[in-house]
């Protein structure tokens, strides 16, 4: 008998680059299709399932504006950019039989629906996969202060960061064979340390609301669902 998930409604953050899989930029297709097959098997455990995808695969709005752009302009550029990885997202869900609905903080409703909360609820009730778009609709916000506060607004159980590692690590394990991995780390550890994790605001959010945050290794084969059952290795954040 297959384990319980410990959660019963969860938002995944995935970032822009995640989609990237081994390409310079943009989407790769067959890293996006592996994503959306991970999280319809966590839809099929009964979970109630929402996410925020980042865009800077496409654009990063703070990379433009350090050459030189007007912030907010650059934001708003990197809003759009999470609208393409949102629908593209989509796709990818609804082509393996998963009912999804995409919701834009930036009204744009040729293409995708306003963002209302009562409404995104109501979708992951009827058992459909929410993809929350443009962020918070305001330049100056990550999509992980996005993530945070959708999750928030959704009263979700946990938050899931999807990252290139299987947690966090005291450094980049990539460059440092002598990093140690946690598996668990309070709100304060991972701000005191400046982890990188995700923002600040984020954290601080998160903690504000008791919003556990579960980091793991979004690149592994159903790591999605082993972590949510209590198999996989991640780390977790919390009080």
């Amino acid at each position: 008998m297959a384990a319980k998930p410990a959660y019963g409604r969860v938002l995944l953050k995935v970032s822009g680059e995640a989609l990237m899989g081994d390409k310079a930029y943009g989407l790769d297709h067959d890293t996006v299709e592996r994503i959306a097959a991970d999280i319809r098997a966590v839809r099929d455990l009964g979970v109630e399932v929402c996410l925020v995808i980042g865009g800077g695969n496409i654009f990063r709005g703070l990379s433009a504006a350090a050459q030189g752009m007007e912030r907010a302009s650059a934001d708003y550029m990197g809003m759009l950019a999470t609208v393409m990885n949102a629908l593209a997202m989509q796709n990818a869900l609804e082509r393996i039989g998963a009912q999804t609905r995409v919701l834009s903080a930036i009204p744009m409703t040729t293409v995708c629906e306003p963002y209302i909360r009562r409404r995104a609820i109501r979708h992951m009730e009827k058992g459909r996969i929410v993809i929350f778009a443009a962020g918070t609709g305001n330049p100056f916000f990550t999509t992980d202060t996005a993530a945070a506060l959708r999750a928030v607004e959704m009263g979700c159980d946990a938050l899931l960061k999807g990252t290139q590692v299987d947690g966090v690590y005291s450094a980049d394990p990539k460059k440092d064979p002598e990093a140690v991995r946690y598996d668990r780390l309070s709100y304060m550890d991972v701000l005191s340390r400046d982890l990188k994790v995700m923002d600040a605001s984020a954290i601080s959010l998160a903690r504000e609301n008791g919003l556990p945050i579960i980091v793991f290794n979004i690149h592994a084969q159903g790591a999605f669902a082993r972590v949510l059952t209590g198999e996989g290795t991640c780390t977790t954040i919390n009080d």
